[in-house]
């Protein structure tokens, strides 16, 4: 079980923001082998939702309102630790991201670029996907939207 909150940018501290751009960086550049500019200009906008467990940030994503990112709300950036993903975290972090948008935003309608791969996961929380398949930073993404 993690530790989750869900804070807005100007609230994250200095090391908490750190530790987030490095998982962020570990998953995202050097695990998917991907070069991309992961600091965007986007994350001022958005609200974090961290998942720590002993006090270690292992999970993470960002919420956007609608109009942030897409039309309609949306979440990304979707990061669990390597070493934690046996235990469900992403589950959970999927989970409060939800909830999140839910509670913060007052949104039931949500949309997530999801790699492909993934498609399974986000359809178990009820998301489906809505046209054609992408490559974003040359790997294999599809939108899937969440409206409930």
């Amino acid at each position: 079980m993690i530790l989750i909150e869900v804070k807005p940018f100007l609230d994250l501290g200095l090391e908490e923001l750190h530790e987030i751009l490095r998982l962020r960086s570990e998953i995202f550049v050097v695990e998917q082998d991907c070069v991309y500019q992961d600091i965007d200009g986007k994350d001022e906008r958005a609200l974090h939702v961290i998942g720590r467990k002993n006090g270690e940030i292992v999970a993470y994503t960002r919420l956007f309102r609608a109009g942030d990112y897409f039309d309609e709300a949306s979440f990304g950036r979707v990061a669990v630790k390597k070493s934690e993903r046996k235990y469900g975290y992403g589950r959970q972090i999927v989970g409060a991201s939800i909830d999140a948008i839910r509670d913060h935003f007052y949104e039931t309608k949500i949309k997530v670029s999801a790699q492909l791969y993934l498609e399974r996961f986000y359809h178990s929380f009820g998301f489906n996907q809505v046209g054609e398949g992408y490559l974003e930073d040359g790997i294999p993404h599809i939108s899937m939207v969440l409206n409930k």
